[in-house]
């Protein structure tokens, strides 16, 4: 997959690590306000083995405050300036449903474009996506990060509804020549917890088009509320779900802890040296 200049070898199993200049991100960890932090914190995900830092300047929580366009881009453009100046080699997504911010981070060195929305909430993301020619990251949510969590429903398979979705979706990215992308079936993105692990039972069946799965279930609600536990205490929960992604095609986790995503890496592939699990 090409990212700009750089090539990003998506056969194996990678890891995104989270890094967000937000103070209302969901878990404390992953939330750094100043540069001097979100260096250093970018450093230890790349030394520990992230191949992607993914970068956001809005918190997409359930129920997150809409943070204003130029809000997005002050907390955004200036860091990715930095972390590229920083980490020349490094691989840097930009987590975004703006279209204006994804052409500015764009612009200073961002190679991928996370959106959580599909396009949907900026008509003009799709567009410049593919007039920037970087990949793509189509996830899946119902509804928006202030309504997303109200009664999500869906009919009698999810994992159907969510195909029909990338189906359309897909053509559309082909139409507008966007030929690059991975796909995020949008755990906790407009859906209960019994949705989320149906999904992830299921994840294999999104495999069918042939594109890179990304599975981001790191610290997530599903883990913690099932374990009785907090974002804080779900890493051990969070490892355990990262497994069985893998094991169902996951090619990419998106990780609040890098180095603990690594080591399930690398016992999966010690179980499967192909990276091929078994049926």
């Amino acid at each position: 997959m090409r990212c700009k200049e750089k090539l990003l070898d998506v056969s194996q199993p990678l890891v995104m690590g989270v890094l967000n200049t937000t103070p209302d991100s969901f878990y404390s960890g992953s939330r750094v306000m100043q540069h001097d932090a979100a260096l250093k914190q970018c450093e230890k995900m790349l030394l520990e083995g992230a191949s992607i830092i993914d970068v956001g300047g809005a918190s997409s929580r359930p129920q997150a405050q809409a943070v204003s366009l130029e809000e997005e881009l002050q907390r955004s453009v200036s860091l990715i300036e930095i972390l590229v100046r920083s980490f020349p080699d490094a691989v840097f997504s930009i987590d975004t449903y703006r279209a204006a911010v994804a052409r500015a981070d764009v612009g200073v060195g961002a190679s991928i474009v996370n959106d959580i929305s599909g396009g949907v909430l900026d008509k003009d993301l799709l567009p410049t996506v593919a007039e920037l020619q970087v990949p793509y990251i189509l996830m899946h949510m119902q509804g928006s990060p202030q309504t997303m969590q109200k009664n999500p429903t869906y009919g009698d398979d999810i994992v159907l509804d969510i195909t029909d979705y990338f189906i359309q979706k897909i053509q559309q990215l082909q139409q507008l020549d966007i030929q690059d992308i991975i796909l995020d079936v949008g755990f906790g993105f407009g859906k209960t917890a019994v949705h989320n692990f149906e999904l992830l039972r299921r994840l294999r069946e999104f495999t069918v088009w042939g594109y890179p799965l990304l599975a981001g279930v790191s610290r997530k609600s599903m883990i913690w509320r099932t374990l009785h536990g907090s974002p804080e205490t779900a890493l051990n929960g969070t490892t355990a779900l990262n497994m069985i992604a893998l094991l169902q095609g996951a090619k990419i986790l998106r990780v609040h802890d890098v180095w603990a995503a690594r080591e399930t890496i690398a016992l999966y592939q010690q179980l499967y040296p192909s990276s091929v699990a078994a049926e």
